[in-house]
């Protein structure tokens, strides 16, 4: 039998890959879309004067913006029309489903398969739209109230009409970008929104590191430092590969049914449940959600009721308030999203309807229960390392005036979607292979 390591070697085999004619045409489209996202990221809202804000973000980024601007590839402090990136979308996701739980109208839609998630889709459209808009005035309203360094103003022709044009153009931008990642997710490899806020985090990672590099140089932080930092960012990766792998097997048997003169199954089979089955999920439904209502009241401190100065001050990366309030939503998501994924009930009930059955429990709310008792101690191992993984990294970088890249949560999301993207392209390659097998067995059947 080959090894693991044979068998990859096999797959992505260049041969093969360029035999592969469909799965190329899918990453070239991926590709260019992402190429097309981040020539967004550098096109400038109208009227902002882009000098003033560097220096206002150079000044206020460390905090939650700082955050915001990393899942936006840096075209927040650089203002451009996907400043808003797709957070609000993903704001949208969390309403809806948590909806469905308590909206019987939304549940039902639910279980109505491909026709009634159509339909939820729909509605998260229509609702990023709203938070967009709502989250676009904000910044609008924000931006004039700022200023710079000499008593320069952000925007350099305030009024209405400036609200009106960046409302229009973030607005737009969130649109185009949620629809160039269900664009990704239909026509390329791997899922669109995932793998846009991948390519915002992957393409500022070099000059994050050359910021690093440079605060070693200056001697704002010590070589010593830097080398352990980056040690801790392997053993993080190395952490994130091992437990995103991990699952929990449990048996399932099948027994023996008799068909004419033939007797059929009797197998044994095994039902996967993995360690953190929420995924990276959670970290990026907390950050949302943080930054939700706090988004107007940073860029509204300046010039607003002091209350909201000290709310954003509260806030701010790795403050205890912070902490706590990420702490607690990673949690809840993991739990919430993993009930969402995976039903215990609907389980039972096809393994029952198809003669499987665990040993030693009996089918039906037996099952159900074991599955569920199972299903909530992992979760809660996949909660404590989301958590670990998300806010240890937060502590030492608010410390130490570490570039938001190297944290936990950015990390998690760029080692599971490229480990998800390469997944989908070896079974893309697996069936391939199993494709021209296929074309082969049927030119031999007709030449025999």
């Amino acid at each position: 039998m080959a090894s693991a390591a044979e068998q990859l070697a096999a797959n992505l085999n260049l041969g093969v890959f360029a035999k592969a004619t469909e799965l190329k045409k899918r990453i070239w489209f991926t590709l260019g879309a992402l190429i097309v996202y981040r020539l967004g990221t550098w096109i400038p809202l109208p009227g902002v004067d882009p000098m003033v804000l560097e220096d206002i973000f150079r000044q206020n980024g460390g905090g939650i913006l700082g955050m915001f601007d990393m899942f936006a590839g840096g075209a927040l402090s650089r203002m451009t029309i996907f400043a808003l990136n797709i957070m609000p979308y993903i704001s949208a996701s969390i309403i809806l489903q948590l909806m469905t739980t308590v909206v019987p109208t939304l549940e039902q839609l639910k279980k109505e398969g491909e026709q009634g998630r159509k339909k939820i889709n729909q509605y998260t459209r229509y609702l990023t739209v709203v938070i967009a808009a709502f989250q676009a005035y904000g910044i609008a309203v924000g931006l004039e109230s700022m200023g710079g360094a000499g008593a320069r103003a952000a925007v350099m022709d305030p009024g209405l009409f400036f609200r009106f044009t960046t409302v229009v153009t973030l607005v737009g931008g969130t649109v185009f970008l949620m629809w160039l990642g269900e664009q990704i997710t239909a026509r390329g490899i791997g899922n669109g929104i995932s793998l846009i806020i991948f390519a915002g985090i992957v393409a500022e990672l070099p000059s994050a590191l050359a910021g690093t590099l440079e605060l070693g140089r200056t001697g704002a932080l010590s070589a010593l430092f830097i080398i352990i930092l980056l040690m801790m960012v392997v053993a993080v990766i190395a952490v994130i590969v091992f437990v995103e792998r991990a699952q929990r097997r449990i048996i399932v048997q099948y027994p023996k049914r008799q068909v004419g003169s033939k007797m059929y199954g009797g197998e044994s089979s095994h039902l996967p449940l993995k360690l953190n089955t929420a995924g990276v999920i959670p970290p990026i439904f907390a950050s949302s959600i943080l930054l939700l209502p706090i988004t107007l009241a940073s860029f509204s401190a300046a010039g607003g009721p002091e209350w909201l100065t000290t709310v954003t001050a509260l806030l701010g990366r790795g403050h205890p308030l912070y902490l706590t309030l990420y702490l607690g939503l990673i949690v809840f998501f993991a739990f919430f999203y993993t009930a969402v994924v995976f039903n215990p009930a609907d389980t039972a009930e096809n393994l029952k309807k198809y003669g499987g059955f665990i040993p030693g429990i009996r089918p039906g709310k037996n099952t159900a229960d074991y599955l569920d008792y199972v299903l909530t101690r992992l979760t809660v191992v996949g909660a404590i390392y989301l958590s670990a993984i998300s806010i240890l990294p937060e502590i030492l970088i608010a410390k130490y005036a570490v570039p938001f890249y190297f944290g936990g949560t950015s990390l998690l999301i760029v080692v599971t979607v490229t480990m998800d993207t390469v997944a989908q392209v070896q079974s893309h390659l697996l069936a391939h292979q199993y494709e021209g097998l296929i074309k082969k067995a049927k030119l031999r059947g007709k030449r025999g």
